[in-house]
């Protein structure tokens, strides 16, 4: 038989438990508080004040509780009877009251706090008291404007804003960026950022991994990404900024997450890379047309001309040109069947100058179809390319055309002087490099008349050294 707990005897289980004061209880929650807290009983007397309220005012809680109201110490004697009653009013209202007042601090100085005030109902549900919260105007204004930006940024922000969580998943998406990635605020939560971009993405990742670990870089990136949308791929750039997200409840900080700041550039770094590009081409052909001029031999010139052109813009060049001399006025296309006649090619291994191409001029074996023949036979430029293939099939595709076997994108561009058509430049690009354009094929054509205009002055003075002969 064991004895009575409540004797304080003790008995074969061991001593008993210290029996838990709510009190003390009550007293670590409020003291714990990031909020001044202080509460009065129906008669005004300060019941409860916490370690927040000594903080902010200087009066500790054994100076403060047991008062009746806040006059002379924590309050001017002119404005206690508004402030008291405007607290005490609360008993009677409804809800939570919000009010501002100046208090005084223990060594003299004002403080302008925001309170809410709200009542304390006993167990019959009549008031009971008052609790009062408060903190300073300034620090409450300082979290009003963080909650506010927060909820502009996601809501209303003219650039895009994730909030990217510790496993590089998107949390938190607004419109913009929403719009941005093709998808609904609410499909895109949880999902990998390899499922939502295309190219790219390693690196986006890359960088979100480098914040989390490192911390807010310097400056914003630029990076550019290929999103996958419904209606297919879209290349884009986005400036982007990333800030390392920290817990502020945690002794030591604790990354929650990066949040990315984006707004898309696209337009502006084309337009940039147009010009320069524009910039680099015009240079070449000036570059190109003065090293020409000092060519004593025409063909040399057309040869020095290819070679300035291929500089940033193809990995090899051919020179083909038509066999037999069309009538002025006539096309190539016009007599039957086009025959070309390969008089100029770069290596095909390594990059190099343009050298005359090894043979006993006899055509080319172009099949039907080829590009360079339906450029000739149209007098206008063609682009081709293997497109998506396999590296495999790529290869084949280049050897059908009698073309280097890394060739995967072609231009041909037409040789005309004095109306006549006297062949055709092509230029080819590896599986490196993107397929041809329109404004490549008006620089192509810009090189082919430099060419044609050197290679007719060529033909022009073999012939005259032939009749003088």
């Amino acid at each position: 038989m064991s004895a009575s707990r409540r004797s304080g005897t003790t008995d074969e289980l061991g001593p008993p438990e210290p029996e838990r004061d709510g009190s003390d209880l009550l007293a670590a929650l409020l003291d714990g508080m990031d909020a001044a807290l202080c509460a009065f009983d129906a008669d005004g007397v300060v019941t409860h004040w916490n370690r927040e309220a000594e903080r902010i005012l200087g009066w500790s809680a054994a100076e403060a509780v047991g008062r009746r109201g806040l006059a002379g110490w924590a309050v001017r004697a002119a404005d206690a009877e508004e402030v008291e009653g405007r607290l005490l009013s609360a008993m009677q209202a409804p809800g939570r009251q919000v009010h501002e007042f100046a208090l005084l601090t223990k060594d003299g100085g004002r403080v302008l706090v925001r309170m809410q005030s709200a009542a304390v109902r006993g167990q019959d549900g009549k008031p009971a008291g008052v609790y009062c919260a408060f903190s300073e105007v300034h620090a409450q204004i300082d979290l009003e404007r963080s909650i506010a930006l927060s909820e502009a940024l996601f809501e209303d922000a003219s650039w895009g804003v994730v909030l990217v969580d510790a496993d590089l998943r998107p949390a938190l998406v607004n419109a913009h960026a929403a719009r941005a990635l093709g998808s609904g605020r609410t499909a895109l939560l949880g999902r990998p950022l390899g499922e939502l971009l295309g190219q790219g993405a390693e690196e986006l990742e890359s960088a979100l991994t480098h914040v989390l670990a490192e911390g807010t870089p310097p400056a914003p990136a630029e990076m550019w990404v290929t999103v996958r949308t419904p209606d297919g791929e879209r290349r884009r750039c986005w400036r982007s900024g990333f800030l390392r997200l920290a817990s502020p409840l945690a002794e030591e900080p604790v990354p929650l997450g990066v949040g990315w700041l984006f707004w898309d550039v696209t337009e502006s770094k084309q337009a940039e890379q147009e010009a320069a590009q524009l910039r680099f081409r015009a240079n070449q052909l000036h570059r190109a047309a003065r090293a020409a001029a000092e060519c004593e031999d025409p063909a040399e010139a057309a040869t020095i001309q290819l070679d300035f052109a291929l500089a940033g813009f193809a990995d090899h060049a051919l020179i083909d040109l038509v066999v037999g001399e069309p009538a002025a006025g006539e096309s190539a296309g016009d007599a039957e069947p086009v025959r070309l006649v390969r008089v100029t090619a770069t290596p095909a291994g390594a990059p190099g100058p343009s050298m005359p191409a090894p043979g006993a001029g006899l055509p080319v074996r172009y099949a039907e179809g080829h590009p360079a023949l339906q450029c000739v036979e149209r007098a206008g430029s063609v682009r081709a390319s293997a497109g998506a293939s396999s590296p495999e099939r790529a290869r084949e595709w280049a050897a059908e055309r009698q073309w280097p076997h890394d060739a995967v994108h072609a231009l041909c561009a037409v040789l005309r002087s004095r109306g006549r058509t006297l062949g055709v430049v092509t230029f080819l690009r590896g599986g490196s490099r993107s397929a041809f354009e329109r404004a490549d094929a008006m620089y192509a054509e810009s090189i082919a008349v430099r060419i044609a205009a050197a290679l007719d002055l060529a033909r022009a003075l073999e012939r005259g050294g032939e009749r003088e002969r």
